[in-house]
């Protein structure tokens, strides 16, 4: 902590440096200078032309194109190695992402280069931001390690995602939708435009509702985003937040392959009570309840045309919990005694109606000053982020129960502090109009401690199992890279990187290592290779990687008693791939996409103990990491009419680490229709009515799943657990701008 001060010390010295700096000025910054000094706030942790990394770029008119109301993840189905999921089969609520078979535990995600994983999970919940694709300006995602910034280290992948630039001229715009299984979505933005040739003020509020695909999996969303910025032609303040309040019916459970043959592919076990004389299933409707208000203070000043400060200050709280009913529960389990009831009958079990309580904070501040001279460009970083998160559950109501049990009373109660010290130097030299060298250097220290009780009961003590939890760790990540460019239209590049990472609360508190073995802090060197072609009409990139892990952790098929995938330390692995993607405009009012991802993931060595013994594996598919995943898109554009046809395959996986046929994921392939057409009307300048259908030829499929298996009477048992998605289905959207 006291560290943590001293940089918000240094920060706070820096804002003064920057604020002594600035001269006033009379005149008015021009437009140009306001969108450069925006575009500056983020340039030393995003990749440019010449930085030797494989990476895609996503533009706000191109997120706006397929932006209806689903998450973030369902927005990047055309990029190379993405992968996308939703618990409830429609893209809104509980979604997730992986790239590269690396799922966001090993993704470093981040809004205006502020970390948005969960300092404790490491996992970005999606559902706790609805609708925030309608205030984005920018998607980068690159693949591999990626350039050094605030936060975690990438294991598969970075997502830097830039807000909305201010609106220099007053606007406002009104979005409505509808679509399959009760989605509604209604948004509003309004911008002030320039204030006294300074101040501008830019907000967003929406609302999206769903019933869900699965039964039961309904969303009810509210979001805002607000930004307020301060702009002179060298200096510009802005405050941003932005946030929601989501309550969202739980089906992160998934249904078993069996169950969806019996009871169809919409059927999910959350929340099963009874069965009547009739029959009839009754069900609790489980819910996950959450809020996250997120603040950004973010000064950018430029000192010279060569030297810039950028600083952030940030706060997020989080506050919610799951409310679940939990049939013929063990009693014990809620640190409940066992009972004799009046016929002499004990009782070990019982209905109990569960809450789990997360309240958190997160807050830091982020330093970075920007030089370039000519030939040189340095980057420098300074980051200090603290993680305060009270994690406790509460027994609502117990069926049958002699005893009186206050609903508020705890039974289970722990404390998690983080802290996130970080530091990295980075430097593009170009040593020749063709030639550029990269090297960067990040520098981080993570103290982490746990105390108090976990939702475990223990045998041993007879009350729930205590955890006492102190971790240090302290990363180098070294990078370099070298770019270079043949001719205008050809270049190529190549780079090594180190990457070091710290394992989740996760693997602590569930013990999910193989023989129970002490997590370690994972290690990866990732090498890539690529080529790009740039011309008039079309574009090619192609990219070979190779990124060797030690202590890999890797999804092993298993999940929490709250949906989240459980990981394991696995001694040495790889993935390897070659990604290819291509877009060509032969004509002015078509456009042709395409992206291919081969790849192959590997553990050499693989240590289960599933059914009791100790099992081992050689060479063995590291789990949900497809072979091969590929899209195409095709657009076509007659005067304010555009179409596209979108469509994306995806191989095999397997949902655990011993490549057993038993326990996979089939390939699957899905199509997808969008239309748009622009009005003209008195009064507005423009009115846009789009038609989105996805799942265009209705195929049955599931995007993700779980598994685990055991051996009775010397006959290997497998449970595959599976999240079917929506078949075709429809959204409808149109937006008015005044």
């Amino acid at each position: 902590m006291r560290s943590l001060i001293t940089l918000m010390l240094a920060g706070g010295s820096l804002l003064s440096v920057a604020a002594q700096s600035t001269a006033p000025k009379s005149s008015e910054a021009d437009s140009l200078r306001v969108t450069t000094l925006q575009e500056l706030s983020v340039v030393g942790v995003r990749a440019d032309k010449r930085t030797p990394m494989a990476y895609s770029n996503l533009g706000k008119k191109e997120i706006g194109k397929e932006n209806l109301g689903r998450d973030i993840p369902f927005l990047l189905q055309s990029l190379p190695s993405v992968v996308f999921s939703s618990d409830a089969g429609t893209g809104i609520g509980y979604t997730s992402l992986r790239v590269r078979g690396v799922d966001a535990t090993g993704i470093n995600i981040m809004v205006n280069g502020i970390p948005l994983n969960d300092s404790e999970s490491q996992a970005v919940f999606w559902v706790n931001m609805p609708d925030f694709a309608s205030s984005l300006q920018e998607l980068q995602l690159q693949r591999g390690v990626g350039t050094s910034s605030n936060g975690a280290a990438a294991f598969g992948a970075s997502l830097n995602m830039r807000t909305d630039q201010i609106g220099l001229k007053p606007y406002a715009t009104v979005s409505a939708g509808a679509g399959s299984f009760g989605t509604r979505r209604a948004s509003i933005k309004v911008g002030t435009g320039r204030l006294g040739g300074r101040w501008t003020i830019d907000t967003r509020l929406s609302r999206v509702e769903s019933a869900g695909y699965v039964d039961r999996a309904s969303v009810d969303q509210y979001a805002y985003f607000l930004q307020a910025s301060y702009a002179t032609e060298t200096t510009m303040l802005r405050y941003v937040t932005f946030g929601g309040k989501q309550i969202t019916g739980i089906a992160w459970h998934g249904i078993e392959a069996s169950d969806e043959k019996s009871y169809g592919r919409t059927y999910n076990p959350a929340g099963y009570m009874y069965t009547d004389a009739a029959g009839k299933a009754h069900y609790y409707h489980d819910t996950d309840n959450y809020s996250q208000p997120h603040h950004q203070l973010i000064l950018t000043h430029s000192f010279s045309p060569r030297l810039t400060l950028n600083l952030t200050a940030h706060y997020t709280a989080g506050f919610g919990y799951t409310d679940e009913f939990k049939a013929s529960s063990s009693l014990k389990k809620y640190a409940l005694k066992n009972y004799v009831d009046a016929s002499g009958k004990q009782i070990k079990r019982a209905d109990i109606i569960r809450r789990k309580y997360l309240d958190n904070d997160f807050y830091g501040v982020n330093a970075m000053l920007n030089w370039q001279q000519r030939d040189w460009q340095l980057s420098a970083g300074l980051s200090g982020n603290y993680y305060k998160g009270l994690h406790y559950g509460e027994r609502r109501w117990i069926s049958k129960y002699p005893e009186v049990i206050y609903p508020e009373s705890r039974y289970y109660d722990n404390l998690a502090h983080k802290t996130d010290l970080s530091s990295f130097v980075k430097a593009n030299w170009q040593l020749s109009e063709q030639l550029n060298l990269f090297a960067d250097l990040q520098l981080r220290h993570i103290a982490y401690d746990v105390q108090g009780t976990l939702d475990k009961y223990s045998d041993a003590t007879k009350g729930m199992r205590a955890i006492d939890l102190k971790k240090d760790f302290l990363f180098l990540n070294p990078k370099a890279g070298v770019y270079y460019q043949f001719t205008p239209q050809h270049h190529a590049f190549a780079s090594v990187a180190v990457a070091q990472r710290e394992p989740g609360r996760k693997i602590y508190t569930e013990g999910s290592n193989a023989g129970g073995a002490e997590p370690k802090a994972e290690h990866l060197i990732d090498y890539e290779l690529g080529y790009g072609y740039r011309s008039h009409r079309l574009s090619l990139s192609a990219g070979l990687y190779y990124m060797s892990y030690r202590d890999q952790l890797v999804a092993n098929g298993k999940i929490s008693d709250v949906g989240e995938p459980l990981l394991e330390n696995v001694d040495h692995s790889y993935r390897m791939g070659l990604e290819l993607s291509a877009s060509y405009r032969p004509t002015k009012w078509l456009r042709l996409d395409g992206a291919l991802a081969l790849s192959q993931s590997r553990i050499k060595d693989y240590h289960n103990f599933s059914t009791g013994e100790e099992v081992k594996y050689s060479n063995t598919p590291i789990g949900y990491s497809p072979e091969i995943v590929s899209s195409a898109a095709a657009s076509l554009v007659f005067g304010s009419f555009e179409a596209g046809l979108t469509s994306q395959f995806v191989g095999k996986q397997y949902l655990d680490n011993t490549g057993s046929e038993a326990r996979k994921l089939p390939a699957y392939h899905v199509a997808g229709l969008r239309m748009s057409y622009d009005l003209s009307l008195p009064g507005v300048k423009r009115m846009n009515l789009s038609l989105q259908v996805n799942n265009l030829f209705d195929a049955k499929y599931s995007s993700n799943g779980w598994t685990y298996f055991y051996v009775d009477g010397g006959k290997e048992v497998s449970h595959v657990g599976l999240y079917p998605q929506a078949g075709i289905n429809f959204l409808l959207g149109t937006s008015l701008s005044f």
